[in-house]
């Protein structure tokens, strides 16, 4: 069973629409930063510090797709589920599920479920580029 890490994110005013529903942009927004707290809640220390000690800048965004099953709009608690389900050599694919927590005794409800394919990167002779998925960190979030 993958390890899942969740990330809580509480809709604002502002990350609606006129609609009064979330701007879908903003779910990536968080899909990204759950994406980051996978990896700091696994062990892995932030980016700048990988950089520093390593070359690694992170894992950019290679691939995504999502389907919406409901709306998410003011004042929602959004839970955001995240594991990685799959490991290559340089690339991983993590997966997302969005649950909407209501103020109610209501079960959760599944906003969204996404599937983002990542790879490490670092800087080589001035162009980013994909590297191996270094082992410790490999062993850290499995």
């Amino acid at each position: 069973m993958p390890r899942q890490i969740v990330f809580e994110q509480r809709v604002e005013f502002g990350d609606c629409d006129p609609v009064g529903i979330v701007w879908f942009p903003n779910f990536f927004r968080w899909l990204d930063a759950a994406s980051r707290n996978f990896f700091i809640s696994c062990g892995v220390p932030p980016w700048r510090v990988t950089h520093a000690e390593r070359g690694i800048v992170g894992t950019p965004l290679v691939s995504t797709s999502a389907n919406f099953s409901a709306p998410a709009s003011y004042d929602d608690l959004l839970i955001i589920e995240t594991e990685v389900r799959e490991w290559g050599t340089k690339s991983f694919v993590q997966h997302h599920r969005v649950l909407r927590l209501s103020n109610s005794a209501e079960a959760p409800q599944l906003v969204m479920e996404a599937a983002e394919t990542r790879v490490f990167a670092a800087y080589h002779e001035g162009r980013l580029r994909a590297i191996p998925i270094p082992s410790d960190y490999l062993a850290l979030c499995s």
